[in-house]
């Protein structure tokens, strides 16, 4: 393996030298003759999904172009935005309503096709790869939205032309060339309730010559965050829906006013209702309430988070010589982003961090005169410094080729070699994290000073006030928020903020190096047309680094704990692919062409893969085209996958075995690791869980597996296109589409792990030592530790059709157009393990750990454009879901059953499907500019709450509109 490794490298290296090579001799020739100047591809062009330039733009796979007078028709003023609103959408992997989110991917935007993942669909600009963070994902919000001419969106596999990743399709970014003269916008908007304020600045210019142009495009974009206080599905864990009261629950007892656990005396809190009084005395203090003693942790959090971007994109186009020509593209872009969660909810316990019996400010300690002195325990939430997060991510990307034709036994092949290079590098900047050896010392032995100062140690052994290393700040946490002030061991002093919470920092960079050569053109000239062919050759370096804040590495403060990613991998990559016109222009066959492509990659970690695919192209009829494709696929194991550090994370799960809400409660798997009467533990003001979904008390912890080998996928569509001659301006296509993804790199989850093995009866999920893993109090049955890795196991499956129909018409009264997209998943499942007997998970309208899973998405947009007036009208569909129950009498399917439970009983809740508005008015003012004004979500409409907090940090789906949002847009063209 190791010589056949190198030996196809060597090759790739010699390849991609000559091919430069042969570019320069072909630069430094004389001009040619104009008998054999003309390139015979004039007017071909090369589509998503096709290495071969051709006229026709319909091939065997189904594309969806959305041009730039459709995104500008839109009121989403991102490439995000526009692409997650795309009925082939799955739900959002990163979303900006989940504030305890961390790591390099937060604050970017990732499009997930058929819900399969973002790592699984790829992203390309100019037909080029766009370089992603160690974790696989692609940030397509780096792009300026006006420098965008067309999106093409290839929904099939195509890892046979442009390798991993591209098993549920491709998507790929055109951008605007050739531009002459200067475009400027001013974008502005806000939702109805008058916050999340946005603001987008943009410039386009462009200057050519008869040999060549450039096109700059610039972009400014900045998005206030919005509060999850101002919302009635973010403002509480289990809102009722708009205008109602919310259901009790949700709510954290590690409190902002803190609380004292005095052994054998019982829990305390200050008497914060009464000012003045002295909290070293235990008088002053008062038995905890849970029903007014609790934090409400959503009044300090985000419910979107902010962004600020700027963006600068340039493409680049000069004829060398009448053969030659160089192309390129470069992208700078910096953005930086915001999101909040509310203080940390510190436990002494957890850490082991008790206030000293010599604390100064311990209420029943050696200083207070209790006949009993002891040293307490307590909990605080750190309210004086909310959790924050703000991420600033700087990318570098350069595209160069040079291309041109050649004529080789008296035909012309067109050729192209060239490099692309995409660096990312972060930095994440949190605060809200407590230094663990700092509250250790500034909760320990203090006393009072002759200056009347509390000091950390003892009058025989103290240490020097300050927050430098070897001096202390003393606290007192059992002072509420609010209460105290400077010097009396307030949280509020800034002396005590700066000693015990620290500033962590955590780095990042992404490196992505390509180099390929194609040439393209035809064997010989058939009957039905042209036989065509593409060869190519690439070789591509991928690297990637994560290192957390050192703190966090060494678990020195309440940040979770992580390990520092890092690794990389290299490949090497041949294809080729060809088209075989079988007929043309005969009875019941215009046309029939057969397509075929085949690609060899081998890297240098698991070894080397073959995939292939075919195609076919029918058209009985010039208004009708039949069109099937059969594809394999594959997707490498990404950096993080292979080499991510450890990390420690408070997940959200459910407990099956939980007495009240669990779905295996009472069976016998379940008894024998935890009493009857079992409640799953959470970090709410009971500390038990009032449903599923509930989040851990403490940290569990994820990590990365390097013996995962790659996923293997095989797809296949089969779709008619018709434009019926008697209806002008109609086109109708129904495609239907299967993709089965074997050997799958899960992303294992407490709740799933947890599944398979009380659930599903899965034996080896209950006890493994290596991998997924968990260990239960044997008395208690709650859970102490609990490990997840990724693994290669089971397969994903998913089925549907795409239904497309569009029609324009020009009339006296102006141009009429319409324009609906639809899909509709008939099967989505997962499998995580190689049982035959077990049922594989359905997924498919559901609203599990795992995300939303609609059914249906369906877009109709209409438009009518007249003299210098346009207007747009669009709906977006989602249809109903169901979840699992978080309440006993908010439950429409108590006992549902289907083959996939095993005959066992899953409590569910249907939820309706939503519909949300869009109107845009347009206007083209005489001095050559457009002013357009219009609302996304116009009737303010809201989805149902969603207790399992689907790709959300709130009882609400993370992809839905949170508002009704107005904006104005002011374009000028000079």
């Amino acid at each position: 393996m190791e010589m056949k490794r190198h030996a196809l490298r060597d090759a790739i290296r010699v390849a991609l030298v000559a091919c430069a090579a042969t570019a320069a001799a072909a630069h430094a020739q004389d001009a040619p003759t104009p008998s054999s100047a003309a390139p015979t591809t004039l007017d071909r062009i090369q589509v998503t999904g096709s290495r071969i330039r051709q006229v026709d733009v319909e091939t065997a796979a189904p594309v969806l172009v959305i041009s730039r007078e459709e995104i500008q028709k839109q009121g989403f003023n991102s490439v995000a935005d526009i692409l997650q609103n795309i009925t082939s959408a799955g739900s959002p992997a990163v979303s900006r309503t989940t504030p305890l989110a961390a790591g390099e991917a937060v604050g970017g935007a990732y499009i997930d096709l058929r819900n399969l993942g973002p790592n699984r669909t790829l992203v390309l600009v100019n037909g080029k790869r766009l370089g992603i963070t160690t974790g696989g994902f692609q940030d397509i919000s780096q792009i300026p939205a006006a420098m965008i001419e067309r999106i093409e969106v290839l929904k099939d596999g195509a890892s046979t032309l442009y390798g991993s990743d591209a098993i549920a399709g491709v998507v790929n970014l055109i951008t605007r060339r050739n531009v002459d003269g200067m475009q400027a916008s001013l974008y502005g908007g806000q939702y109805s309730q008058g916050d999340g304020q946005r603001t987008v600045l943009d410039l386009v210019a462009g200057l050519g010559t008869d040999r060549g142009s450039v096109t700059v495009g610039a972009e400014y974009t900045e998005e206030d965050p919005v509060w999850a206080i101002d919302r009635w599905f973010s403002a509480s864990r289990y809102p009722m829906g708009e205008g109602r009261a919310p259901r009790p629950g949700g709510e954290s007892g590690t409190t902002q006013y803190g609380r004292l656990i005095v052994p054998g005396r019982g829990n305390f809190t200050l008497r914060r209702e009464t000012p003045g009084l002295d909290p070293r005395g235990l008088d002053s203090y008062r038995a905890l309430n849970n029903d007014i003693d609790f934090s409400l942790p959503v009044q300090q959090s985000t419910l979107l988070a902010g962004i600020e971007r700027k963006s600068v994109f340039v493409n680049l186009d000069h004829q060398l010589s009448d053969r030659i020509r160089f192309t390129g593209d470069m992208l700078y872009t910096d953005r930086e982003s915001f999101s909040r969660n509310a203080g940390y909810p510190y436990s002494s316990q957890a850490f082991d961090t008790p206030m000293s019996i010599d604390s100064y400010y311990n209420p029943v300690g050696n200083q207070s005169g209790d006949a009993d002195p002891t040293a307490v325990h307590f909990t605080r939430r750190g309210w004086e410094v909310p959790r924050e997060n703000r991420l600033s991510l700087t990318t570098y990307r350069f595209s160069g080729a040079l291309s041109g034709y050649v004529d080789l036994a008296g035909r012309s092949w067109d050729w192209d070699v060239g490099y692309l290079y995409n660096q990312n590098k972060g930095v994440q900047v949190g605060t809200g994290n407590l230094n663990l050896a700092a509250v250790r010392m500034a909760v320990g032995p203090s006393f009072l000073n002759g200056q009347g100062v509390v000091q950390c140690g003892t009058p025989d052994n103290p240490i020097p006030l300050g927050t430098s290393q070897g001096e202390c700040t003393p606290w007192n946490p059992l002072l509420p928020f609010g209460y105290g002030g400077p010097g009396d061991g307030s949280a509020t002093d800034p002396a005590v903020r700066q000693f015990i919470f620290p500033v962590g920092q955590a780095i990042s960079m992404t490196k992505t190096q390509d180099y390929f050569a194609n040439i393209t053109g035809t064997l010989a000239t058939l009957p039905g047309g042209d036989l065509a062919i593409a060869l190519g050759i690439e070789h591509r370096n991928e690297y990637g680094e994560f290192s957390p804040d050192a703190l966090a590495q060494s678990g020195g403060s309440t940040d979770l704990a992580a390990g520092p990613t890092s690794g990389g991998y290299s490949l090497d990559e041949v294809y080729a692919e060809v088209q075989v016109p079988l007929l043309a222009d005969l009875p019941l066959a215009q046309e029939l062409t057969l397509s075929a492509a085949t690609r060899y990659s081998d890297y240098d970690t698991f070894g080397d893969t073959t995939n292939s695919k075919l195609g076919l192209k029918w058209k009985p009829v010039d208004s009708l085209l039949v069109r099937s494709t059969w594809a394999e696929g594959f997707r490498a194991p990404d950096v993080s996958n292979l080499y991510g550090g450890a990390s420690q994370t408070f997940s959200f799960y459910t407990d099956p075995c939980d007495s009240s809400f669990g779905a295996a409660r009472g069976n016998a798997r379940c008894l024998q690791d935890v009493p009857a009467d079992f409640r799953q533990p959470a970090n709410d003001a009971d500390g038990i869980a009032n449903g599923p979904g509930t989040q851990t008390p403490i940290p569990f912890v994820s990590g990365s597996n390097p013996d995962l080998t790659p996923e293997t996928s095989e797809s296949m569509t089969l779709g008619v296109v018709f434009s019926p001659s008697f209806a002008p301006g109609l086109n109708l296509s129904l495609d239907w589409w299967t993709i089965r993804i074997e050997n799958t790199i899960v992303a294992d989850t407490e709740t799933q792990v947890l599944d398979d093995c009380y659930l599903r009866g899965i034996e080896a999920r209950c006890n493994a030592s290596t991998g997924s893993r968990f260990e239960r109090d044997a008395s208690t049955g709650e859970i102490l530790s609990f490990v997840t890795t990724p693994i290669n196991v089971g397969h994903v499956e998913t089925e549907g059709f795409d239904f497309d129909v569009n029609y324009r018409r020009a009339t006296p009264w102006g141009t009429f157009s319409a324009s609906w997209l639809s899909t509709y998943i008939s099967k989505l499942e997962l499998k995580t393990d190689a049982l035959e007997d077990n049922p594989p998970q359905q997924l498919n309208g559901l609203s599990i750990g795992t995300g939303a899973n609609f059914r249906v998405r369906s877009n109709l947009n209409f438009g009518w454009e007249h003299g210098s007036w346009g207007v747009s009208w669009g709906m977006r569909y989602y249809s109903g879901l169901k979840e699992r129950c978080a309440l006993d009498d908010i439950c429409s399917l108590p006992t549902y059953s289907a083959p996939w439970t095993g005959g066992r009983i899953l409590r569910l809740h249907e939820r309706p499907s939503t519909t949300f508005h869009d109107v845009q008015v347009r206007y083209q003012a005489p001095w050559n500019a457009t002013i357009s004004f219009g609302a996304n979500n116009v009737f303010e409409r809201y989805g149902p709450p969603m207790y399992s907090q689907p790709n959300s940090g709130y009882s609400y789906y993370g992809g839905y509109d949170i508002g009704r949002f107005v904006y104005l847009k002011y374009q000028q063209k000079f």
